[in-house]
């Protein structure tokens, strides 16, 4: 077994929070009191954290609206009851009762991929007469996702949510979240706007005039030097609500790369494997073993529960203070606190899952390190993974069941092309507007809504990560853990088996070379 790792910044001194007095106001939740709110993204992994939060510590805002699409044969209200029985939920509902969050949350039909989002005109009355605080949410996060989609989705939705915004008779406050890696170009993102990397209303435009065939014949030269439609649409969006900084109270707030929950209500919540926590499921089951990247740089990464945080801290001082008196951008990020290089992050999750939650039905022992030349990844992973990834298949295949691993390993091979963009790239992010926000709060509201370092372990942390995936994502149960044990010893032999195999093969072919003749 290997040891436990170590990591430098553990060696550092944390932010403490003082003794909290019982009379303190919490004036967070106060600038929520007897509000509305309308928000899209809800049913998305941040938005969800979003609406827990707000149901569970700012209780008394008088109605949340979520503006949610039929999907899967599912209309909106029977989403949002599908939405609060997920785990997430169960502290707010034994804390606030269940009618009370049924009766604070209302589905609002609509699209943001349709004209006018595709709400009825009665909703849309309710929502004028209503709201007084929005959070954009909605977006597709997929960095594969075709231009046109995205661009409908990101872009041409964000300004459909504006042309609402400008409709609404008691608006307040307008957050878009956008994301801190849009402007791929800048190697140093500050608190500021920055030009887009085209006029996003000529690209709506063109998208909407042009088929589907034509944009993606186009969309490599449209997007140029910027990797994915991802960062590109998030980028126009960006530009949209910044052209309305004087007619509308919007700000534009920037977290990072948004991974699994840290404190509350559960340590470790995902609804998905996306960012690390998907490389230590992969690493974990035995079928990532090699990566091309640089292994002392580092991503940015913010537990969702302090970017939630973030967001409610920031909406706050723009509603008591005015948003004309603020920043009007600013970022959720980690990396100026907690710096955790690529090499650490696969380290610490072996480990983990070596010592602490060993996944089921491993593929082949973890194992495998990160390569800084590409061409020395491409032949380890042809060798470790995909060779491996027959080998399997090509047994399953023999006993009558369906091949998997060929499929699993195209999929990574699809993923990894773009990950290794963010992963042979560092960027570097201002957070001067969280610094502030933090010496304005007391210490209630510090506790609260926490958006400082504060007694961060990294080991539990991963390891409440992935029990959590284990338990929600794979539905595999704490009862099996012991036999995942037992199936790691077994894959551990036949990983050496099979090294032993091939540096036999290596030796003998040299001997006959050399020595034979």
């Amino acid at each position: 077994m290997t040891s436990k790792p170590k990591f430098d910044f553990e060696k550092e001194g944390h932010l403490t929070i003082g003794h909290v007095d019982e009379n303190e106001i919490d004036r967070v939740a106060e600038s929520f009191k007897d509000r509305s709110l309308f928000i899209t993204g809800g049913t998305g992994f941040l938005g969800k954290v979003l609406v827990e939060k707000l149901l569970r510590s700012c209780g008394e805002l008088k109605r949340i609206y979520l503006l949610i699409r039929t999907k899967k044969g599912k209309d909106p209200q029977e989403r949002i009851k599908d939405i609060f029985q997920n785990v997430l939920f169960d502290q707010v509902k034994q804390l606030r009762g269940e009618q009370r969050i049924f009766d604070q949350v209302v589905a609002i039909a609509g699209d943001v991929m349709l004209p006018g989002l595709g709400i009825s005109e009665q909703d849309l009355e309710t929502l004028r007469n209503e709201v007084s605080i929005v959070y954009h949410c909605a977006a597709t996060v997929r960095f594969d996702e075709p231009l046109r989609n995205a661009v409908f989705m990101n872009t041409r939705g964000t300004k459909y949510m504006l042309e609402l915004a400008g409709t609404l008779k008691h608006l307040d406050f307008f957050a878009y979240c956008s994301t801190a890696y849009c402007h791929l170009h800048v190697k140093t993102l500050y608190e500021k706007p920055y030009d887009p990397p085209a006029n996003p209303h000529q690209v709506i435009q063109a998208c909407e005039w042009l088929p589907d065939e034509e944009v993606s014949l186009i969309e490599r030269k449209i997007l140029g030097d910027i990797p994915n439609t991802y960062a590109y649409t998030k980028s126009l969006a960006e530009a949209l609500v910044v052209e309305k900084f004087n007619e509308l109270p919007a700000v534009i707030l920037r977290p990072s790369i948004v991974i699994p929950i840290w404190k509350e209500p559960i340590p470790g919540w995902t609804d998905n494997i996306n960012g690390p926590t998907g490389l230590l499921i992969g690493a974990g089951k035995g079928v990532i073993r090699t990566m091309y990247c640089n292994s002392s740089g580092y991503g940015d990464f913010l537990p969702v529960d302090v970017a939630v945080n973030g967001i409610l801290v920031a909406s706050w001082r723009n509603i008591t203070a005015g948003t004309d008196h603020t920043n009007r951008v600013a970022h959720m990020t980690s990396s100026n606190d907690i710096k955790v290089s690529w090499a650490e992050i696969i380290e610490l999750g072996r480990w983990v899952i070596e010592n602490k939650v060993p996944l089921n039905g491993v593929a082949w022992y973890p194992g495998g390190s990160m390569k800084s030349n590409y061409w020395v990844h491409y032949v380890c992973m042809v060798l470790f993974q995909w060779m491996p990834a027959l080998f399997v298949d090509a047994l399953l295949l023999l006993l009558r069941y369906p091949p998997v691993l060929c499929r699993v390993q195209n999929r990574i091979y699809k993923g990894f092309e773009v990950f290794e963009y963010y992963a042979n790239n560092v960027w570097s992010f201002d957070n001067s507007e969280a610094v502030k926000l933090r010496k304005l709060m007391n210490n209630k509201e510090r506790k609260t809504y926490v958006i400082e370092k504060i007694d961060l372990d990294l080991i539990d942390y991963f390891t409440n990560c992935v029990l959590c995936a284990r338990r929600l994502i794979l539905k595999e149960s704490d009862e099996s853990i012991p036999a995942a044990r037992r199936h790691m010893k077994i894959m551990w032999f036949v990983d050496k088996l099979y090294k032993g195999m091939w540096l036999f093969g290596i030796l003998y072919m040299l001997y006959r070379c050399f020595f034979a003749s």
